[in-house]
């Protein structure tokens, strides 16, 4: 097995800290509805989901693989390309934590490879097929995230519609924890791969590996640097989504969160890169607006929205003048 550079062992720490603010500002999603209803502790919840995003990035390879082949060409890059892109990501990911934003890493992502691409090899290194998945999970986390809570939670006020609200509260709490386990594992089946893909791309760019074929230890390290970042941080962004978007109760955190979790799992298995945080603010929002568009902090929504579509022109940038710079430099 060759041996590993000091530059490679950089990009591959840096990719590294960028899944660990994925951790900490992204996987926090999982579980603000479940805290929000108090179903479970904010420990609880925080266990489970470093525990089953762990467990959901081991489950596939897909979106992986569409983030190391599908965006940039991988025979155009090299480690400058690479380390500059998790550079713009962790920059920006951390302002928007400090500040209690929750921006989407999947955006950040794409938007910095993109970035350290173009500054390495022009326009030609884009490639479209990956892109269109990319458009498609915009597509997945807007409309399917939106339109499913407000189906699910229409489906579940009627069925319930002559039911006692404690009784109702009582039964969702139960399975509010199962939702929010099923959100986990599917924020780690899609989330988790991404920078997986990014860490298989440096060693191949490198020669370390031969052919694009993930290894099973990648999988590992960076699930487990996810769970991490999970465990240690999230808290203002936890408040973000659970508690300032709208106000949820136990059967409506269910329904925004079986809505945003069938869409991401989705989404997994068809290879496709979406937003899980994108995802889960409009099934909020759907699930909110059933009850009327007062029900729905939009000012809140409103700041949310400015950071997604901030994201991808601030994390490209910044990506692009960090490969330019060291180039220039080096």
């Amino acid at each position: 097995m060759p041996e590993i550079s000091l530059g490679l062992a950089v990009v591959l720490l840096l990719i590294l800290g960028a899944e660990f603010v994925n951790g900490w500002t992204d996987a926090p999603n999982a579980i603000a509805t479940v805290v929000a209803t108090r179903s479970l502790s904010p420990l609880q919840a925080v266990s489970m989901a470093a525990g089953l995003n762990l467990v959901g990035a081991l489950s596939g390879t897909a979106v992986a693989a569409t983030i190391g082949t599908g965006i940039i060409d991988p025979a155009a890059v090299d480690l400058v390309t690479v380390g500059g892109s998790m550079t713009g990501i962790i920059i920006w990911s951390t302002l928007a934590a400090r500040w209690g934003i929750p921006t989407s890493e999947s955006h950040a992502l794409v938007a910095g490879l993109a970035g350290g691409g173009l500054a390495t090899a022009g326009p030609s290194v884009l490639v479209w097929a990956g892109w269109k998945k990319v458009i498609q999970g915009l597509f997945f986390s807007t409309f399917l995230g939106l339109v499913g809570g407000l189906i699910m939670i229409s489906l579940i006020s009627w069925t319930f519609r002559k039911s006692v609200p404690g009784q109702v509260r009582g039964l969702f709490q139960g399975l509010q924890i199962l939702s929010s386990a099923f959100m986990a594992f599917s924020h780690g089946s899609n989330d988790g791969q991404k920078f997986m893909g990014a860490f298989t791309l440096a060693l191949f760019s490198t020669g370390f590996l031969k052919s694009f074929v993930i290894p099973f230890w990648v999988i590992l390290l960076c699930a487990a640097v996810m769970a991490l970042g999970t465990v240690t941080g999230g808290w203002k962004i936890m408040k973000t989504m659970g508690m300032n978007l709208t106000k949820l109760q136990t059967h409506q955190g269910f329904a925004a969160e079986m809505a945003a979790a069938s869409t991401i799992e989705l989404a997994s298995r068809l290879g496709i890169p979406l937003s899980t945080t994108h995802t889960i603010s409009t099934a909020i929002v759907g699930v909110g607006a059933a009850r009327g568009t007062s029900a729905v902090r939009w000012g809140v929504t409103s700041d949310l929205v400015v950071a997604w579509v901030l994201t991808f022109p601030i994390c490209g940038l910044i990506s692009y003048v960090v490969v330019k710079s060291i180039r220039m430099l080096w």
